[in-house]
């Protein structure tokens, strides 16, 4: 049996050798992997041995030759390919192990230059990869570390490797060289051209959206229906997901999650993660019924259910913060269908144990930092329409105390401030048209999803009605501008005493006049957060 071993990415190559070498292999190599090998004392025959060719062209051209595709391409069952090998001196090579030049890694770090993202296109091992994958029947072809363990073990069990851990090596290779295609497409059709600049340290400008969008996702699980149940589902996750997303989750316990569950899950922990005190977050149907911080999440749950137990039940809930006893005492009252925090303690473990159904989920919170994956966000949204996607840029802006424009003579008083950006923040999460009534905070009544934001408003006061919540001395949050002043006309009635909006009507100054009639403060926060 014979390996060629080529790759960039040198992590445990080592050792893969010598148990390979221990199984009588015969070791083949290039450049940097044959000396690295040959300096661990395997005896290793490099390519320009078997091809009578040397590396040339800074290691450009090393294994696009005759002697190493025939070997592995060659079907061994038929007698033609094996008298054309034998004609032409060629022998047939049994394992490929091979990882790629790391064009990922590089147009990844500031400043790479477009020289260096071309240098870093591998041409001769995508070729070997597509070549052994193709002939799986009779070659192993490996293309990541953590595949070298079940090799081994299948060499020593049988001195072969099974149809099926060839055939799964095969689909795992075809799967890695249409990462890395779509990884240089994303590129190359991102860069944005400009010839009198080009040289060895030309940084280019990229376009926010590449020429060709190449998306890449890994299938978590298949679902055992979607939306409704007469339709089919599955659930990917991004080829790298950021720490502290949803797909980074672990499920500790519960029925399989559903599709309308991991929808709901993933609304409610974007939604309490953007908290930095300890809060709990209730979700149903897509949108937050209860929202509130708290001392600990015992206490952010208790308000948080205040705001609407009727949609509570059967409810998704989150929390940034451990689930201790109090707080899994606490909602094991109620009917749950997926519960999520960062970790659960051993007392909060054993109260769901005998609620076999509900759904547990850990997720780490993100550690943070500058970039979207750095706190667990998506960079890009999408969104599938007739024969094509819109994308877009995620809403992950943050409202600062700054930002917020006071435009009536009324003043906002500084518990309303911090209720303002606590409103504003749930009604980030909350379907367009939303009206958010929030006051200590915690949501006192949530309008989402309606055609006009003056029905949402009503809805607001009609469902906080419901919860005997009272609205006097509220803030209200709008995630986009009133249009005339009767919406605001209908949360100044129900009692709030300060608003937040986008600002940007032909009406403003309208509305602005009509919250200094009624007595109450209003700020424009410049943004809107249309949640469709």
């Amino acid at each position: 049996m014979k390996a060629l071993l080529s790759v960039s990415d040198k992590t445990g190559i080592v050792e893969f050798a010598q148990a390979l070498h221990a199984l009588g292999v015969q070791l083949l190599s290039t450049g940097g992997t044959a000396k690295l090998l040959a300096d661990q004392g395997l005896p290793v025959t490099e390519v320009a041995e078997v091809t009578q060719f040397p590396e040339m062209l800074d290691g450009r051209v090393k294994t696009l030759h005759p002697k190493v595709h025939g070997g592995l391409l060659a079907r061994r069952a038929l007698p033609e390919h094996m008298a054309a090998l034998k004609e032409h001196g060629i022998e047939t090579i049994d394992l490929l192990v091979v990882n790629l030049y790391p064009f990922e890694a590089t147009v990844a770090k500031p400043g790479c230059t477009l020289a260096d993202a071309i240098e870093n296109i591998d041409i001769g091992g995508p070729a070997m990869v597509r070549s052994a994958a193709k002939n799986w029947q009779d070659v192993g072809v490996i293309t990541a570390a953590d595949q070298y363990e079940a090799v081994i073990a299948e060499l020593k069990a049988a001195g072969k490797l099974s149809d099926k851990l060839r055939f799964a090596l095969s689909v795992a290779a075809f799967n890695r060289i249409s990462q890395y295609d779509g990884a240089i497409s994303n590129y190359l059709s991102s860069v944005q051209f400009e010839g009198e600049k080009l040289g060895e340290a030309y940084v280019p400008e990229r376009a926010a959206f590449p020429g060709q969008s190449n998306t890449q996702f890994v299938k978590i699980q298949d679902l055992r229906y979607g939306e409704n149940s007469h339709q089919q589902a599955a659930w990917y996750r991004d080829l790298y997901p950021a720490p502290g997303s949803l797909a980074t989750g672990v499920q500790l316990q519960g029925k399989e999650l559903s599709y309308n569950n991991i929808a709901d899950a993933d609304a409610a922990w974007e939604c309490v993660k953007s908290f930095d005190a300890p809060a709990c977050v209730i979700v149903k149907h897509a949108n937050p019924c209860g929202v509130a911080v708290g001392q600990d999440a015992h206490e952010a749950y208790a308000k948080a259910f205040q705001t609407d137990p009727t949609s509570a039940f059967g409810g998704i809930i989150a929390f940034n913060r451990p689930v201790d006893k109090a707080a899994a005492e606490a909602v094991s009252k109620q009917f749950v269908e997926v519960l999520m925090a960062p970790a659960f303690s051993a007392e909060a473990l054993e109260i769901f144990k005998s609620k076999v159904n509900v759904r547990l989920m850990q997720i780490a919170l993100p550690a943070g930092g500058a970039t979207d994956w750095d706190n667990g966000r998506n960079a890009v949204e999408s969104k599938r329409v007739g024969s094509g996607i819109l994308l877009q840029s995620a809403d992950n802006h943050e409202l600062a105390l700054a930002d917020l424009k006071v435009v009536t003579v009324k003043q906002p008083t500084p518990a309303e401030l911090n209720d303002l950006l606590f409103a504003w923040k749930v009604a980030k999460f909350v379907k367009s048209n939303a009206i958010v009534f929030c006051k200590n905070g915690m949501t006192m009544g949530v309008g989402a999803g309606q055609m006009s934001r003056l029905d949402s408003a009503r809805i607001a006061s009609i469902k906080a009605e419901a919860a005997k919540l009272s609205l006097q001395n509220t803030v209200v949050a709008s995630d986009a501008f009133f249009p005339f002043r009767d919406g605001l006309d209908v949360v100044v009635d129900a009692g709030a005493t300060c608003v937040a909006q986008p600002g940007g009507s032909m009406r403003d100054q309208e509305v602005i006049d009509a919250a200094n009639e009624r007595g109450v403060a209003m700020v424009f926060t410049g943004v809107r957060h249309f949640r469709h």
